[in-house]
């Protein structure tokens, strides 16, 4: 069965950190484009960072370049995403996202993050 399961998400104080992570099941994950997406109340769901299936090759959303850092790791079957320096614009749910050209698009359920100021 397909899935793509997120963790690490949570309430962390504005500066603060944390890390996403998320595993898949049921696909070669491997030959994928994994990417994180979130969508905050109100607002529609925005690409955050994307890795290509090697892990040569990164892409941010200048809302976060210098603080998000993504990484995959294929022998886990499971991408993550590095979260620094954390403002409250940063509170949505994070998304894992999986494609392949000619291939099915997978979601995960997403995880909640929270930033207090």
């Amino acid at each position: 069965q397909v899935q793509l399961v997120e963790s690490g998400g949570g309430l962390v104080q504005s500066g603060g950190s944390l890390k996403l992570s998320c595993v898949a099941y049921g696909f070669i994950f491997s030959d994928r484009v994994m990417s994180w997406y979130r969508q905050a109340p109100g607002e529609e769901r925005e690409l955050v960072a994307s890795i290509t299936p090697s892990g040569a090759t990164t892409n941010y959303a200048d809302s976060v370049k210098g603080r998000f850092t993504i990484s995959r790791d294929n022998a886990k079957n499971t991408v993550y995403l590095q979260m620094n320096s954390l403002k409250p614009e940063d509170t949505a749910v994070y998304y894992c996202k999986s494609n392949r050209i000619g291939r099915p698009v997978y979601w995960g359920q997403g995880t909640q993050v929270t930033v207090s100021s």
